[in-house]
């Protein structure tokens, strides 16, 4: 069931977040109204709504001989961000990351279709959504280049919203296997961007002080031609899920998702079920993100895998789609925050 959103914001008139999913994305998130109370029904006070807020921007490129991964995250009491290329062909991972107390000189785009996410050092990334579209600007030792993620003549994003806890929200807004145009060098020699697909992410709110998560997305060329995918457990599923593919950029929602993994044996699959049978997926981890921090009160134990995917996908037109070792990411995220 989609919502309409006729006024494209999030928040209503009487402060509280519209829920479900949308039609078409929220174009203002609306903070500002947003009647944030604490758990004892309160009002919040100002420095509880500032620090409570969390968001972050991500993008992956695909390519069947690489993979690039890209994120600017704003938790108020830090932001930090990330970069790295996969090659495939050499499983290597070079990456770089980037940390900034209290955020300062960081910014986020106010908006999932409007706006600019920025961080600047050794890597310098630029991310700005132009509506249904999002730009990229990269300056750095490992990548350079300006791209656009076209979302194509008849764009259908996955933009949900759900409870989160007593008292908050997550506005989550996705889009998968869509091309890519420009330029982009790794290392100062050109990529080919001709097979390769991208997807986004953009996710805000009000969420859990500890939160985690495991995800799984594609965005690759298939013979039933431009397939993505995104699965994902632990943060939206108040109501709703934010499962879903796209084939030739036709979304398909989808039910819950179990996502097991061993987290003390790592080179393990994955197994990504659905209890409607409609996914069975397992996903073979190659090379990893990783990033751990325990300062008491904020601590992060960050897992990005870059891996292939491999089974069975029921789509609504009853045919079965197969996966054989189909590249994409995992992740397996615990936050507090």
């Amino acid at each position: 069931m989609l919502t309409l959103l006729p006024d494209n914001k999030l928040i209503d008139s009487s402060g509280l977040p519209k829920l479900g999913h949308f039609d078409t994305p929220v174009t203002e998130l609306g903070l500002a109204d947003f009647a944030y109370r604490t758990v004892m029904d309160k009002p919040a006070s100002a420095l509880a709504r500032h620090f409570h807020y969390k968001q972050f921007q991500f993008i992956s490129i695909c390519h069947s001989d690489w993979q690039i991964g890209i994120a600017i995250a704003d938790i108020r009491y830090a932001a930090n961000a990330f970069c790295y290329f996969h090659d495939r062909n050499q499983q290597q991972l070079d990456q770089i990351s980037l940390l900034r107390p209290l955020s300062v000189g960081v910014q986020m785009s106010h908006s999932p279709t409007a706006g600019t996410a920025s961080i600047k050092g050794k890597q310098q990334i630029c991310i700005t959504p132009a509506g249904y579209d999002w730009q990229l600007k990269l300056k750095g030792e490992r990548l350079n280049g300006e791209l656009t993620l076209q979302a194509g003549p008849a764009p259908q994003p996955l933009a949900l919203c759900t409870a989160t806890g007593y008292n908050g929200w997550t506005y989550t807004q996705k889009h998968n296997a869509l091309k890519v145009s420009g330029s982009l060098q790794y290392r100062g020699k050109p990529l080919d961007l001709s097979r390769a697909l991208a997807g986004y992410d953009f996710s805000a709110g009000y969420m859990r002080r500890e939160t985690s998560w495991r995800w799984g997305s594609i965005s690759a060329l298939l013979a039933e031609g431009a397939f993505g995918l995104n699965l994902a457990c632990g943060v939206n599923e108040t109501g709703t899920t934010e499962n879903c593919l796209w084939l030739n950029g036709e979304k398909q929602l989808l039910g819950s998702v179990n996502i097991a993994l061993n987290r003390q044996h790592s080179t393990q699959p994955w197994q990504f079920s659905s209890a409607d049978n409609r996914i069975n997926l397992q996903f073979f981890p190659q090379q990893c993100r990783q990033e751990r921090l325990n300062l008491g009160l904020l601590a992060s134990n960050f897992r990005q895998y870059c891996g292939e995917f491999s089974g069975e996908i029921l789509l609504n037109s009853g045919k079965k789609l197969k996966l054989d070792q189909i590249p994409g990411l995992a992740e397996d995220h615990f936050a507090r925050w």
